[in-house]
């Protein structure tokens, strides 16, 4: 290719463009840390976010091996695919964690919160919250004569949608767990 043919100011077929070529589209990544069960850990990884900048949407922790002193830490966060991979990079450099993996790039993950949700209401409005209850497929775990508890379990973008509809019901309070997510297949 001739430099006639390069347009003015873009360096696309340059040798010294060297950087991969990121997008500055911000994207939704969950992240499955492994690390050592022990004090201080989950401050330092939360320390690695706040330091930078970076937000965290969604965080579950959990020990996994109580004989290997192992918790899973699983982060939902967003960023442009250069700042998610400097985010890997660097949990990766902390010397308690011993695996990074980006399920969203290593293909369909099983992603699931669970969250509960109290509705105050009587009459007709209980009705529907008991409705659209059996529609989701949500539990009720507490009830009394002038509200419910439930409980439901499924995609962030499920309970998103149960809470708005719970809402003009009478919703008064909701409690999430944040996401828990595991790769599918072998």
């Amino acid at each position: 290719m001739s430099a006639l043919n390069i347009k003015k100011g873009s360096n696309k077929h340059s040798a010294y463009n060297l950087r991969p070529n990121f997008s500055d589209i911000e994207e939704s990544h969950t992240l499955a840390v492994i690390v050592d069960n022990e004090a201080g850990v989950l401050a330092r990884v939360i320390g690695l976010f706040s330091g930078r900048g970076y937000n965290i949407d969604s965080l579950t922790v959990a020990e996994i091996d109580h004989e290997g002193h192992t918790s899973r830490i699983t982060i939902v966060t967003t960023g442009t695919p250069q700042v998610i991979e400097q985010i890997k990079a660097q949990l990766g450099r902390i010397v308690p964690v011993h695996r990074v993996r980006d399920l969203t790039v290593e293909g369909r993950a099983v992603e699931r919160e669970l969250a509960l949700l109290k509705v105050n209401g009587e009459g007709e409005k209980r009705v529907e919250a008991l409705r659209l209850a059996d529609i989701f497929r949500a539990n009720v775990v507490d009830s009394t004569l002038d509200s419910f508890t439930f409980e439901i379990t499924g995609t962030s973008e499920k309970i998103g949608a149960f809470a708005d509809l719970m809402r003009p019901l009478g919703l008064s309070d909701l409690a999430r767990t944040g996401i828990a997510a595991l790769p599918r297949g072998a």
